[in-house]
């Protein structure tokens, strides 16, 4: 693997001079090639690697196409500059985000860590207006809504063309960041022509676990929209809290909460679901089962199979283990009342959630568990099987959700896990999508030769929580005078995935095109054993900004190559920007390395 050079140039050679075309043409001429070998190739290292200036846009994600017209100029943004739009009849969602923007573009003033080298023309006039023209402006966000758009910036009037609102708010992120400096200049004769590569592009958050104040749910969603993600994966439930409030079971949250205060209402949720929506972000409600529903025993005991039992009994092997973590419990598929008050949720999880994805989850049903049950044992020693007992509860949930008109995500266990699974009969391929996590690429091919859409969250690649050791507690594994770590720290899925990582996995790897075709997209997961609100933005950005880019339009360039040096100096400046935008984003470099183009970018194959 090698890093490209921060710029593209090309280089001649003559008895007595070195011309390079960097994109500009120097040449120096040297009166004694013979006693100035080492000067010349002195020169030319620093003409390869330290560009004098930056003539490129920093946008992220990178759009698929753009084009600046040399000479590359800006013009100044008019005191008055507005945004309208030729369209008559558009959705709030739009009318929320022309205000957000206009109101951005005007003060955020950006400074560049390098500004791009342009000139500030004093013949344009300042750019007055940015007109949007939307083709079919109330068409509804889902997994297959149109976000392209096209995006022509002359002066004094810019264009804005998209089939749908949603494509146009991302223009307008784009716009957004093509203005920088105070006063606010643009970069002018700039065409983009982009648009999505995946239709899913999101993040997996985890909000039992550990608790996160709604503020912080919606800063995370503007963050999203900036760097044009569209699907907050709300895993509002599992075994340690119970924290949403349903109007038709309220015994859930208010015992099993943490606290009163540590709640979402029916008003949150209204909240959270606009605010993505003026964002271009759709949010898709998990609740996990029949597994990792340990909270639900504190208002119904009699439904939870294996509740508040150590979830590894000490002298007992892995296999018979009650649960994948601490926090036992899972839903007992074989009790009616199971199912009364299970509908219950899933009635009111939809009426709160509009979204058409509904995530049942289904993942890591530990079979230790079920066994405690007695129902369950007799049912087993009647040659039942767990299997059956997963089949028995996929048979009296899925037809309920479908009548509700929505489209089914389950875990890949459902149908992939080696001990407990059911069998494909049962999930109809044009109702469910399978969301994998588990051995990377095989998985990936695994359910798509089998004919089911994919989202891609891969443990390996995708999983932001890893690399942070473990939580159950100091324990022998942790007791090594040697210095050597073959544990990861004690974390399962460690080391850390590094934004260098994330970026240049590619979700559709070993896929034919057809099977490729059936990969809805990727997100990140963040679960929260060892997160809250306190750390959430550095464990989040910049790595997703990475997944951000490779899902939206690829992590390679026009020639194919995986890009490198030209991806780390545009993250090091989104990066900023994101932070002057209100989001901790960790920093992937010294501030030296900026200042200092191509010196820390590494040149040498390993």
């Amino acid at each position: 693997m090698t890093s490209s050079p921060p710029c593209k140039s090309s280089i001649n050679t003559t008895h007595n001079s070195i011309t390079l075309h960097y994109p500009q043409t120097v040449t120096v001429t040297v009166t004694n090639p013979h006693t100035n070998t080492i000067m010349l190739l002195q020169l030319l290292f620093l003409f390869l690697f330290f560009p004098f200036s930056t003539t490129s846009l920093n946008i992220w994600p990178k759009p698929r196409n753009l084009t600046w017209t040399p000479p590359h100029q800006t013009t100044l943004l008019s005191s008055t500059f507005t945004i309208t739009t030729t369209t008559l009849h558009h959705n709030n969602h739009l009318t929320a985000a022309i205000s957000r923007y206009t109101n951005l573009i005007k003060t955020e003033h950006n400074h560049p860590l390098i500004p791009p080298k342009t000139n500030l023309s004093n013949n344009l006039p300042p750019l007055q207006t940015l007109t949007i023209t939307i083709t079919n402006p109330n068409t509804e966000l889902n997994h297959a809504t149109d976000e392209s758009y096209t995006l022509i910036i002359t002066t004094p009037t810019a264009t804005l063309t998209a089939v749908t609102s949603w494509g146009a708010m991302h223009g307008l992120e784009t716009f957004s960041q093509l203005a920088w400096g105070n006063p606010t200049r643009v970069a002018v004769n700039v065409r983009v022509n982009d648009a999505p590569l995946f239709g899913h592009r999101g993040i997996m958050l985890d909000t039992s676990r550990n608790y996160y104040p709604v503020k912080d749910l919606l800063r995370t969603i503007e963050a999203m929209s900036m760097n044009k993600l569209n699907v907050f994966h709300w895993h509002v439930t599992d075994s340690h809290s119970f924290p949403l409030i349903l109007p038709s079971e309220p015994m859930l949250a208010e015992k099993g909460a943490y606290d009163v205060d540590m709640v979402y209402t029916v008003d949150d949720v209204k909240r959270v679901v606009e605010f993505g929506l003026d964002r271009g972000v759709r949010v898709i409600p998990e609740i996990d089962a029949p597994g990792h529903t340990g909270s639900w025993a504190l208002a119904y005991p009699d439904i939870v199979a294996c509740a508040n039992m150590f979830w590894w009994p000490a002298g007992s092997d892995w296999p018979d283990r009650l649960a994948a973590e601490p926090g036992t419990g899972h839903l007992n598929p074989l009790n009616p009342k199971t199912y009364q008050v299970l509908k219950n949720v899933i009635r009111d999880v939809t009426t709160l959630f509009p979204e058409q994805f509904y995530h049942s989850g289904a993942d890591e049903v530990v079979p230790g568990c079920w066994k405690t049950d007695p129902t369950i044992q007799k049912f087993l020693s009647n040659n039942g099987t767990l299997s059956q007992v997963l089949e028995t509860f996929i048979n009296n949930t899925l037809p309920f959700i479908l009548s509700l008109n929505r489209t089914v995500v389950y875990w890949e266990d459902v149908l992939l896990d080696d001990t407990v699974h059911v069998p494909s009969t049962i999930l109809p391929k044009e109702h469910v999508i399978l969301q994998t996590w588990n051995n990377g690429h095989n998985n990936t091919k695994r359910i798509v030769s089998s004919g089911y859409r994919a989202i891609v969250s891969s443990s390996d690649f995708y999983y932001l929580d890893c690399g942070h050791g473990d939580f159950t507690g100091n324990n022998s594994i942790y007791d090594n005078q040697t210095g050597s770590d073959k544990n990861d720290g004690g974390s399962w899925c460690g080391p850390f995935k590094t934004w260098q990582n994330i970026y240049n996995y590619d979700i559709t790897y070993g896929l034919t095109e057809e099977e490729a075709k059936l990969v809805l997209g990727g997100e990140v997961a963040l679960w929260s054993e060892q997160a809250d609100e306190t750390v959430l933005d550095s464990r989040l950005w910049p790595r997703t900004s990475a997944m951000a880019e490779s899902l939206w339009s690829g992590n390679r360039d026009e020639k194919g190559l995986k890009r490198y040096a030209e991806a780390t100096d545009r993250l090091n400046e989104w990066r900023s920007r994101m932070v002057s935008r209100g989001i901790g984003a960790e920093p992937i470099q010294p501030l030296w390395c900026v200042r200092n183009p191509g010196m820390c970018n590494t040149v040498h194959a390993i």
